[in-house]
């Protein structure tokens, strides 16, 4: 299917305020996978999408935790998959009933455990301008790469452009 958004934003607030904009497209039992480089911008994406679903708790990292939930206009469950070393460890975590319950779901570091996603789910990914790699980054730039696969996404594209305009590359 192919990137179907590139997106640049420049601060935190800035990459909160695309995960807003696409919360505002995002129904219940939607996959949302955030893939890319370490430190990119991931649960700040989420931390935005949540508030805009109406989450009033702050919203941390489940890099620990591996999973945690909050309630807003829907259940939210918030995955990091980077810690896992199998893709049962995630069906252990409840995944499957995590689906069945509606819950918006996303995926830090969903790319390791796709062949778990129902057949739509979005992915997005997020970029350091180095790479991510060991040289510091410079100011909060980062990139954005959104892609929607599955019948369900197909509707919702034209939508999510316009919500995201503002930050196209």
């Amino acid at each position: 299917m192919g990137t179907w958004l590139e997106l640049s934003t420049s601060s935190a607030g800035e990459t909160r305020a695309v995960g807003a904009a696409v919360a505002g497209l995002l129904s219940p039992g939607d996959v949302v996978s955030l893939t890319g480089d370490l430190g990119a911008g991931k649960t700040t994406f989420v931390q935005g999408a949540a508030a805009a679903l109406g989450v009033t708790q702050p919203v941390l990292s489940p890099t620990f935790t591996l999973v945690r939930e909050y309630e807003g206009a829907s259940p939210i469950s918030h995955l990091d998959v980077y810690r896992l070393d199998r893709v049962q460890d995630v069906v252990d975590l409840g995944f499957d009933e995590m689906l069945d319950r509606g819950a918006i779901i996303f995926i830090e570091w969903g790319d390791a455990i796709e062949a778990l996603f129902p057949e739509s789910f979005l992915q997005v990914q997020l970029r350091l301008p180095n790479g991510g790699g060991d040289e510091e980054v410079e100011g909060n730039e980062r990139r954005l790469a959104i892609e929607g696969h599955g019948q369900v996404w197909e509707p919702r594209r034209e939508r999510l452009e316009a919500a995201t305009r503002q930050w196209m590359a």
